[in-house]
């Protein structure tokens, strides 16, 4: 997707960190940001799959060989890892201009009193803990030349909550009032908070979900027509693309036939 020449300038030459970038929105965000910028951008790919960076890097790298790109372990949910990452990051890539905060997860459908214990740790410090540190170790880069954006990724899950839900759209609940008070707290700077609330995106967080059981994945998607990753990453890279005082402060992405969490039409539109 090209946004044209105003948006490609605006976007040119920055230094971008995307979270669980190894695939689904994290990975279509850093393909969006590259093709928009025709490569002329650095970008940070950070996830637990390192295999997986790799492979998308050179993908990049092949696609557009003036791009730079520089990917690393990072587990957001232990914050030695984010400490680690912050403090490993080449010269030439730590000036950070946007962080995309989209390493997340939904773990389970159990309700409350059968939630599993591990779970509701990996939801919490994951989508809530992690996102938070990894904020707080990146602000103080933006504050210092007061410019830069932070993109949380929400979801529909912290608006319109759902039975079975109860821990994941706790934690979403918990982005999106991070992310106001964040947005407040700056509102003297030129610094954007900007969040994105998808609803339903068919990717492989519904796998994780479903603890790798893709039947049970594949039957959350069955006779719809859901997002898809490279629509969110669209989204994203719109957001981070407008001027500078122009901030796109919550997004929320529905596909056609979602007006909800729980407002799902299923089955053909066309009634056939």
């Amino acid at each position: 997707m090209s946004f044209g020449s105003k948006a490609a300038q605006r976007l040119a030459n920055k230094i971008i960190l995307i979270t669980g970038a190894s695939s689904g929105i994290g990975e279509a965000t850093a393909k969006e940001f590259a093709s928009a910028t025709n490569g002329q951008v650095k970008l940070i790919l950070a996830a637990r799959r390192v295999d997986k960076l790799t492979t998308l890097k050179d993908d990049l790298i092949k696609q557009f060989p003036s791009i730079k790109v520089h990917s690393s372990a990072l587990d957001v949910s232990v914050k030695k890892s984010i400490t680690e990452f912050v403090s490993g990051l080449p010269k030439d890539f730590a000036d950070i201009d946007v962080l995309v905060n989209n390493a997340g997860k939904a773990l389970g459908r159990s309700k409350v009193g059968e939630i599993d214990d591990e779970d509701i740790e990996g939801m919490i410090q994951t989508n809530v803990v992690g996102l938070i540190n990894l904020t707080n170790n990146i602000l103080p880069i933006f504050k210092k030349k007061n410019s830069g954006d932070i993109v949380n990724i929400g979801s529909i899950a912290g608006r319109d909550a759902y039975p079975g839900g109860s821990v994941y759209c706790a934690s979403k609940a918990a982005v999106k009032f991070f992310s106001t008070s964040l947005r407040k707290e700056l509102i003297n700077t030129k610094i954007r908070v900007l969040e994105v609330d998808p609803g339903q995106v068919e990717t492989e967080f519904s796998i994780v979900r479903f603890h790798g059981d893709k039947s049970q994945a594949d039957k959350v998607y069955e006779d719809m027509d859901p997002l898809y990753a490279e629509d969110i990453a669209e989204v994203i890279v719109f957001g981070v693309s407008r001027k500078q005082k122009t901030v796109i402060a919550e997004t929320l992405v529905f596909p056609t036939h979602q007006a909800g969490s729980g407002v799902i039409h299923k089955g053909p539109l066309d009634g056939k």
